[in-house]
């Protein structure tokens, strides 16, 4: 019996819930910890980035108008697609960032629940960031929490999955778009990931991912007037200034770089992440003519 040829898997962006190549058609070597060749991955371009952020905000009506218990059923169900591909991610994870498996596993399981944990905050978020205010008149004065739009994300750098779940998940869990740009020597998990997205529930649009130089493709994300908001969780010092600029033109929310590298992933991660990327609406209704009880109902 002749041995057959294995399949070598050609990484794909994703977009608007599908898989272009990259507008370019250019790619780059992406390798392992040791300088071996695993995988060519699409090297964006500035057009590939516009028209990620094209289909972000194409999805966001829809997702941002979904009910948060729809938005928490749907992260789950992501959540459950990865724990079926466990191996695959283990592997990648390994390669992409030098460990053992034992390593990579750890690092793949914490992600998993991380997911997990998220789809979990989507109907609860409102509770803790939102309430009735206490108002001197016959007023009902409510606040409660909206998505800010459209948000593109810097992966963490070192992360490669686990860094990766820690910065998208908490960005679409309340309700908005993710244009995400994976880490530069390490996309493969990243590109991945979207496989997995496009066999959920999860709207196209909603996350689009992409590959490349961070900074070719940070440039014209900070500086587009449809873009509402950017995590610079995988800028260094000089890109994170450079694009906390550029972001200024339009008054975009701006995440400064956290030690997401270094962090104890094991730890609960708290909200942070989640109302960075909310805008507060306050709403006043008047309660009507207050009787001798106090009140008019």
């Amino acid at each position: 019996m002749s041995e057959r040829l294995s399949v070598l898997k050609t990484y794909k962006l994703y977009v608007g819930g599908k898989f272009p190549r990259s507008e370019s058609g250019r790619v780059y070597e992406v390798t392992d910890a040791k300088g071996k060749w695993l995988a060519n991955a699409p090297l964006s371009s500035r057009k590939d980035a516009r028209d990620a952020v094209v289909a972000a905000r194409k999805a966001f009506g829809g997702w941002s108008g979904a009910t948060a218990y729809n938005r928490g059923q749907i992260l789950y169900r992501i959540a459950e697609m990865l724990e079926g591909r466990r191996d695959q991610y283990v592997a990648e994870v390994a390669d992409a960032e030098g460990l053992s498996k034992s390593k990579a596993a750890a690092q793949v399981d914490a992600a998993i629940d991380r997911w997990v944990w998220y789809a979990g905050w989507t109907d609860k978020i409102a509770q803790v960031v939102g309430g009735g205010n206490p108002v001197a008149g016959p007023f009902f004065n409510l606040s409660s929490p909206e998505p800010t739009g459209v948000v593109a994300v810097l992966a963490p750098q070192k992360s490669s999955f686990l860094g990766l779940v820690s910065v998208l998940a908490p960005v679409i869990a309340t309700g908005n778009t993710a244009v995400v740009i994976a880490s530069e020597k390490s996309p493969l998990p990243a590109l991945s990931l979207g496989e997995v997205l496009a066999t959920s529930d999860l709207p196209g649009g909603v996350v689009n991912i992409l590959s490349g130089r961070t900074a070719e493709i940070a440039t014209p994300l900070a500086a587009h007037q449809d873009v509402n908001a950017i995590d610079l969780a995988g800028a260094d010092e000089t890109l994170a200034k450079e694009l906390e600029i550029a972001a200024a033109d339009n008054l975009k929310r701006v995440l400064r770089p956290q030690p997401v590298d270094n962090a104890d992933w094991s730890a609960a991660p708290g909200t942070d992440r989640m109302t960075a990327f909310l805008e507060t609406k306050t709403v006043w209704h008047p309660t009507g003519a207050l009787g001798a009880s106090g009140s008019s109902y």
